[in-house]
């Protein structure tokens, strides 16, 4: 009934780090992902904690604007994903006048939270439309 999604680009955590604490998350309820993430020790989890946080603000404000009754605890999170940002080149001094590059990568993380009847309409059409 109610699909969110929230954004964060140009994060300054490496892909491939906040691909583990994505991970962790996927396919869990909204409030559950907060508690896991809330404990979690990698550093990629205090973005993506406030980037669930924001979808479920997403999802209430849109469910206001529709008029309709929305549940925190039926949200979960029905697609995580990480993408490779820009890559910042800086350069380190090394000696005899040699310079090393230092890649600093970024991500866009993207987060959907949605409620269970919305997906379970979604794979219903999925499948109608495979069996043609």
């Amino acid at each position: 009934m109610v699909e969110s999604i929230a954004r964060v680009r140009h994060i300054r955590v490496t892909p491939t780090k906040a691909r583990r604490v994505v991970n962790m998350i996927r396919g869990k309820q909204a409030v559950e992902a907060l508690a896991i993430l809330k404990f979690a020790p990698q550093g990629a989890s205090e973005p993506v904690y406030k980037l669930v946080a924001s979808a479920m603000a997403n999802a209430k404000v849109k469910a206001d604007a529709s008029n309709s009754y929305l549940d925190e605890a039926d949200l979960f999170v029905s697609t995580a994903f990480v993408d490779e940002g820009t890559t910042l080149k800086r350069f380190q001094p090394r000696a005899q006048g040699r310079a090393f590059q230092i890649l600093k990568r970024t991500s866009h993380i993207t987060i959907v939270l949605a409620t269970p009847d919305e997906t379970a309409d979604v794979a219903a059409a999925s499948k109608k439309s495979g069996k043609k």
